[in-house]
């Protein structure tokens, strides 16, 4: 990245004060001095969702109760929230329904792309694809009693393996651990050319990159929204079914929501229309709730200014810590190419665990994934670029100083 004059903390300054998306900030509760680059695995709070869980707690579920499935149209929920998230991911309104989390999610989709797909025995995937994804088909298999393979090959070789064995191609739009992004619609085209549908995770890239999945032809895709969908910890997932496959399978976890007439109460399970039958058990209002203030809070912004911003924060991170942190043991593993590159940056270190709990003491929030990467989110309607030099000094002056030698910093939590 090449920058004249030479980038002063004031010019960056300057540049957020012309940020189109700088409103968005105080949208979100946001503690001061802290530095949040870990949006790509919690969002933080939007500062709306706090009013809309006192309405639905106190106005709706504490005054109307159990009448609120209809007064206040929760049995929609799932529906309603599922079709403003299809606005970020370039489908149709009935082809994503909010519901379950993206593991469950996931076990349906598969389940549903390899009944579509007989004849064919071979799942494929990356080797380093989110463990939840390989081991949900693991499960998968084992549950249709072995006759599948799972098969794990080198990411940036991916294509090559599209061959007449492949059921489903299931990958991960941007890898969690690298940022590497995969070209979706050409490996979906590829797919397709050899027969294979396409099963898109799109944990870490909807709400931060554009996502267009009918203009790719994409026939299932999972996503989660507590990312960068803003809708707190643990929030519903959803999932997309393309509007050819919908009428041709029953998704295995046939639970009463899912049933064509719920309230009938029939004893034989008999499949709802369209994407509505992709639902299992009643969903969880008070998390879609606060998951609904998130995307609406997202969908007021402009994608393509978003990935714009989001570039320009992770190129400007990229830049100053080559600038100012060479030598102290730092590689970086994220593309510095824009066309495949995701919404965070990673580096390799040896001492990654340590340096980033040192990290978050001087209130830059990351995150470590084994076995030694330090990753970085940026997501762009909080962050500033004054935020990302700011961050840089306080990484430097860690490094300068060795303050991850620190005995409480090499003490691994539960969480990482």
């Amino acid at each position: 990245m090449s920058q004249s004059p030479p980038i002063s903390r004031a010019a960056l300054v300057a540049r957020d004060a012309a940020d189109p998306l700088a409103h968005f900030r105080d949208c979100f509760h946001i503690p001061d001095n802290l530095i949040y680059l870990d949006g790509n695995s919690l969002g933080p709070l939007p500062k709306r969702t706090v009013e809309r869980m006192h309405q639905t707690v106190n106005e709706e579920w504490g005054r109307t109760l159990i009448k609120g499935w209809t007064a206040c149209d929760w049995i929609n929920a799932p529906a309603r929230i599922g079709a403003k998230i299809a606005r970020l991911i370039g489908a149709h309104p009935d082809e994503v329904i909010c519901t379950d989390s993206t593991s469950i999610n996931l076990f349906k989709t598969l389940a549903a792309a390899l009944t579509l797909n007989p004849g064919r025995r071979v799942i494929l995937s990356t080797r380093d694809n989110f463990p939840t994804d390989l081991y949900i088909a693991q499960g998968l298999i084992q549950h249709l009693g072995g006759g599948y393979e799972l098969r794990m090959v080198d990411g940036e070789r991916i294509a090559e393996y599209l061959d007449d064995q492949i059921a489903v191609l299931m990958l991960t739009h941007v890898n969690y651990k690298t940022g590497r992004m995969f070209d979706l619609p050409a490996l979906t085209q590829q797919a397709h050319a050899c027969g294979a549908l396409t099963l898109w995770d799109l944990a870490h890239s909807a709400g931060a990159i554009p996502v267009d999945l009918n203009s790719a032809g994409v026939d299932f895709a999972v996503g989660c929204g507590y990312k960068y969908l803003n809708g707190g910890p643990g929030a519903p997932a959803y999932l997309f079914v393309a509007r050819r496959w919908q009428p041709l399978f029953s998704q295995p976890l046939s639970g009463w929501m899912g049933h064509a007439e719920p309230f009938a109460f029939t004893s034989i399970y008999e499949p709802a229309p369209g994407i509505g039958r992709y639902l299992c058990g009643t969903p969880p209002i008070l998390s879609m709730a606060a998951l609904e203030c998130g995307v609406d809070l997202l969908l007021e912004a402009d994608m393509q200014q978003v990935r714009a911003k989001s570039l320009a924060l992770t190129d400007l991170f990229i830049h100053l810590v080559d600038m100012r942190c060479a030598g102290y043991g730092l590689e970086l593993v994220t593309p510095r190419d824009h066309a495949i590159r995701g919404s965070q940056v990673s580096f390799r270190h040896p001492q990654g665990y340590a340096l980033m709990q040192a990290l978050i003491a001087a209130n830059v929030i990351g995150d470590f994934r084994a076995p030694d990467i330090v990753r970085f989110g940026f997501a762009p309607l909080y962050l500033r670029f004054v935020d990302v030099w700011d961050a840089v000094n306080r990484l430097l002056h860690i490094l300068e100083s060795r303050a991850w030698d620190r005995e409480e910093f090499h003490r691994l939590k539960p969480v990482t």
